[in-house]
């Protein structure tokens, strides 16, 4: 009997000794967390929810003071790790896709705008970043808000990761439809949020 328990004791001994640095090799592979998914959001308004007045457009035909075309504070998170810059279109989705906003060339280590970003070909914030000249119902460089009186609208914005640091491609005078373009050619992973107004 007592042969037999030592026997069986080495036998244990030697399985663990040959299994231990297998046990060790699947400790140290064990997978990493997985990362977060790229996601826009805004502290204005819920995805889907109402973009507030103070976002609209001034040129709706309306004289509302609260109405001062100001851009939302947008931020995001989780972006690819690959991102070179960023860029945001926004875009009237019941207005045949109209192009409100192009701002491109946004640093990589920038991860929201603020309200109300300049209406300036080179805003002062984020530095570097450009913007495209907005024709429609305004002429201006950046941010149009929305500009539907009479209809209740759905608006996208489109935060676009760039495998490129700058547009080179694009300049002062080039259009929303060209910028828009350029800008899906060069994107890694993009996010989105909507508003309505």
């Amino acid at each position: 009997m007592r042969s037999a328990r030592f026997v069986l004791c080495a036998l244990l001994i030697t399985g663990a000794a040959v299994l231990s640095p297998t046990t060790a090799s699947s400790t140290s592979s064990a997978p990493s967390a997985p990362r977060s998914a790229f996601a826009l959001s805004s502290t204005a308004f819920a995805n889907g929810g109402v973009i507030p007045k103070v976002h609209e457009c001034t040129s709706g035909g309306g004289s509302d003071p609260a109405k001062r075309n100001e851009s939302p504070p947008l931020a995001w998170s989780g972006a690819p790790g690959g991102a070179k810059s960023y860029a945001i279109v926004m875009r009237d989705l019941d207005n045949a896709n109209l192009i409100h906003w192009v701002i491109y060339d946004i640093p990589p280590s920038t991860t929201s705008l603020p309200q109300n970003v300049d209406h300036t070909y080179q805003p002062s914030t984020p530095a570097g970043a450009r913007q495209v000249y907005y024709r429609g119902s305004a002429s201006l460089y950046g941010y149009q808000g929305p500009c539907s009186p009479s209809t209740v609208n759905t608006y996208e914005f489109v935060v676009h990761a760039l495998n490129r640091a700058s547009l080179t491609n694009l300049n002062s005078s080039s259009s929303t439809q060209t910028a828009a373009r350029t800008i899906a050619a060069a994107t890694i992973g993009s996010a989105r949020i909507t508003g309505e107004s």
